[in-house]
This record gives structure tokens, sequence and C-alpha cells, in this order.
């Protein structure tokens, strides 16, 4: 069941640096967005278009998907929690916009004040109206495998949201571990519920890598024949509700996974590893990834033999 040819969206430029305290410039996030279509990443999550007063980092969206030099075969998303949302991400010319519930209602409740059922019909007419606009939408289930509140989530539980975001007609469904807890057959678990309403083709998983677990968790999915995953270059994101967890898995060390498997992925790992590097250094701080790590010093030894 193992695929032979996987996608990954990358999420780097918008889950990967939404969490960052220091700002980062609509270039630096324009220039990691070309760095890494020129990789070979035909999927990119490259921004939010959310109140600048919840989340900062996202406030040069418009800029952002502006400034894009746009290459032909690559799909460019957004986030769009409302109908306002949805304006500016229309207006930026997203090709995908991306919508959210919780699998969690404690989370619901403690981060948006309403319930899981309430959240998800909030994005009925956003739905509606990105699809009038020819516009495909994906949908995330967030803490799918864990909550920062009420601690285990249940398949029952992620099946409830991934049938009523059908109900409301997104195109795609994403199984998120938010803060990193899941373990490979509570994955596969999570991901079984979402295949009894999506096809195998509009069933993707995001997995953080808290325990080190996130590198498992995409191998036993890829058993059950799911070839989507998002990633985050250089490891970049976190989960600001719960303490120690971590960014998504690095798609450096997702893409040497597969590339070791000999499964196809469209992408360049050193242009990638460069892209890697080219963000951490913007912030600061060295890549989270482990590839990217043992390849940027395989480099610097044979620089300096």
């Amino acid at each position: 069941m193992i695929p032979t040819q996987v996608t990954l969206v990358e999420v780097g430029p918008r889950d990967g640096l939404q969490n960052e305290a220091q700002p980062v410039s609509a270039a630096h996030k324009i220039e990691l967005v070309q760095r890494l279509q020129a990789a070979g990443l035909r999927e990119i999550e490259a921004a939010s278009f959310v109140s600048p007063k919840w989340v900062p980092q996202m406030a040069s969206s418009a800029e952002v998907m502006a400034g894009i030099a746009r290459r032909e075969g690559v799909r460019y998303s957004v986030l769009t929690p409302n109908m306002k949302g949805l304006e500016g991400a229309l207006a930026g010319r997203a090709d995908e916009v991306v919508v959210f519930g919780a699998a969690s209602e404690a989370f619901s409740q403690r981060n948006i004040n309403c319930s899981i059922a309430e959240s998800i019909e909030r994005f009925r007419p956003v739905v509606a109206a990105a699809h009038a606009a020819g516009v495909k939408v994906r949908a995330a289930i967030s803490c799918a495998l864990g909550c920062p509140y009420q601690g285990e989530v249940t398949p029952d539980e992620v099946e409830r949201v991934a049938r009523l975001m059908k109900d409301i007609g997104v195109d795609h469904c994403g199984v998120a571990d938010t803060i990193g807890v899941g373990t490979p057959r509570r994955a596969q678990a999570a991901l079984e519920r979402a295949l009894r309403h999506f096809p195998l083709a509009e069933v993707s998983g995001h997995f953080h890598d808290t325990y080190g677990q996130a590198l498992a968790n995409i191998y036993a999915c890829l058993e059950l024949g799911v070839h989507t995953f998002d990633t985050s270059v250089a490891g970049l994101g976190g989960c600001p509700y719960a303490k120690g967890a971590t960014g998504n898995v690095a798609t450096e060390d997702v893409v040497f996974m597969l590339h070791g498997m000999g499964v196809a992925t469209g992408i360049d790992l050193d242009a990638l590893v460069d892209a890697g590097a080219y963000i951490s250094g913007v912030l600061g701080r060295a890549p989270v990834s482990r590839a990217g790590k043992a390849l940027l010093a395989r480099r610097a030894a044979a620089a300096g033999a």
C-alpha cells in the first residue's frame, strides 16, 4: 500500500511563521516562498487572512500574496477563518483556502468560545463563496490526536468533525496532531475515520514532532495509502496552547525519509535545505530539521577538506 509518489504541502510560510515572536518582513516571507517553489514544492500554504490583532505575524499577508512570482503548477493556499478572510484570500488570488475545526470540544470552547458544531457552521458561507469563485476548500481538524485541555481525543470525535466538514461541502480533509502527542496506530485510526467520508486523494496528515513521533506517524499513514502530508521547512512552528509543543515535522526530514524509500516527491533536497538555512538565518537560529543540519554539516566538512 505504500504510495510511489507523495505530495507535501509546505506550511512553513504560514503555520510555521505565525507563532514567531520576532517580526518577519514580507520580503523575507516572499523570498522563502520563492525558494520553496524553486526546490520543487507544488503546494504552499503562503499566508493567513486573520485579524492582525490576534496573529500579528500574518499582518503582511496581502503584501506576500501580491509579491510572490507565481509558478505554473504551484497551488498557493491561505487560511481563512471567516468571510472577511475569504475576501482577502480572493483579492490575493489564492488557489485554495483552508478552514479549521477542533476535534476537541474543550479546545473549541476555550479558544473560540463556541462548540465544534457552531464553529464549523460558520464556515458554511465561506465554503459556498469559495466554490462560487472556483476556489478549492481544504479543512483541517486540529487536536485530532490529543488536546492540551481535554487530553486524549478519540477516533469517534475525529470522525464527527470529518462528517461535519463534509456536510458543509469542503473538498479535502486534513487530520492534524496539533500538539504532537500521537503515535502510529492512533494516527492510523484517526485518518481511517476521515477516509470514511473523503476519498483517499482528499485526506492528508499533519504531524508535529513534540515527542519525536512525526516520521513514524507519517510512515503509518503511508501504510494506509495516504499520500499527502503537511510539512514545515526547517521544522518551523509550534502550538501556543501546549507547553513544549514543537513545530510541524521538518520538510527536509520527510523528504530524506521518502527518497530513501524510493518514494518520489519532485523535491530537490539540496535546494530545500538551502531554503531552510535561509529562513533559519533570518530568525537567527539553526534549523530544527535533523536532515537539514546533517547535510549542512556534510557540506561544511567537504568544503574544508
